[in-house]
């Protein structure tokens, strides 16, 4: 059995390219190396005061890896995945060997290229009971856990955390200053309308148009918090995988999602967020769920942009530092 094919890594890789990534900054590549896929953060592409320990392209490339993985194992070509096995190296994904996909890899994977972050208000029709148990089923298979926020009291208190935390970014005019070189990647279309003072969710200037006068953005959002067991480097991108399965089942039953990220930026709103989960772990993203007119996707970078065959031999790794962790591995 030989390992994969200069077809398998753009296989992986037109479906890595998908995956969500902090204000659409998409921080990864992919390489071909001994017969192994393997993705990289691309250090090109990060934005320090934004993103200043690596704690999102981890996340992003952790996402990417996912539908990788998956897009791999839909062609009947599985992987045995090992994560940061050097320095550089996110995740490195060996051909485990040839069988038929599943149901449900066939469903998620047909999920891809109908995910993108929908900014727009949802409707007000609850999620029933067993998507939830879905979502909640799938950070769990990727080793990462998903707490859905039940009742007023847990959703307002988040509330005041997030709008908390938005402030503190709001109030610092450097991060203002790297948001704003970053609007261009996230057209306009796919913002949301301007924030209005009674709103319970911050949102991000992506767009300058109103919503219509009296009308709530969403006053009873769905929302859930996916963290890891632990916060080491190898933990987030973890978490990333988690993210993305969950974000593919959500699409998959029909449900519209999008991201807030304030919360976990700013550490004393993420300590604040932890403690008042009451569980062990670590908060890694939030994720908004809910049923909407479907939103409009970002651009993504080309093919040639993000992918480098390196032949059959072994390249060394040529990513940033800071991404080491133990080797974790996971099948798909």
């Amino acid at each position: 059995m030989t390992g994969y094919s200069v077809e398998d890594l753009h296989r992986a890789s037109a479906a890595g390219v998908r995956a969500p990534s902090l204000h659409n900054s998409q921080p990864w590549r992919f390489r071909l190396t001994g017969g192994a896929i393997e993705i990289l953060a691309d250090p090109s592409r990060s934005v320090p005061v934004v993103d200043h320990d690596g704690w999102a392209t981890r996340i992003a490339c952790g996402a990417a890896t996912y539908n990788a993985r998956l897009a791999l194992a839909a062609a009947g070509r599985p992987a045995t995945v090992r994560l940061h096995p050097s320095p550089g190296v996110i995740a490195r994904l060996a051909l485990l060997g040839l069988r038929p996909p599943t149901e449900a890899e066939r469903e998620l994977y047909a999920a891809i290229p109908r995910r993108h972050s929908n900014r727009g208000p949802f409707w007000p029709d609850p999620v029933p009971s067993g998507i939830r148990a879905r979502l909640i089923a799938a950070a769990g298979d990727e080793g990462g856990w998903l707490d859905l926020l039940v009742g007023t009291t847990a959703l307002t208190g988040f509330a005041e955390i997030a709008r908390s935390a938005d402030r503190v970014l709001r109030r610092d005019s450097a991060y203002q200053q790297a948001l704003a070189s970053l609007r261009e990647a996230v057209p306009i279309a796919a913002g949301a309308p301007l924030p209005e003072p009674s709103d319970l969710l911050p949102q991000r200037l992506f767009n300058d148009r109103r919503r219509a006068d009296g009308q709530d953005y969403e006053p009873e959002p769905l929302i859930g918090i996916v963290g890891s067991p632990g916060d080491l480097p190898v933990d987030q991108t973890v978490a990333g995988q988690a993210l993305q399965r969950v974000l593919l089942t959500a699409v998959a039953a029909g449900l519209e999602t999008s991201m807030i990220s304030q919360p976990i930026e700013v550490p004393a709103a993420r300590g604040q967020l932890r403690r008042s989960l009451g569980r062990s772990g670590f908060p890694q993203i939030v994720v908004r769920f809910g049923y909407g007119t479907p939103g409009v996707p970002t651009p993504r970078r080309e093919p040639a942009e993000v992918v480098r065959d390196f032949g059959p031999g072994t390249a060394g790794s040529d990513g940033p530092a800071g991404t080491e962790g133990a080797g974790a591995e996971s099948e798909a």
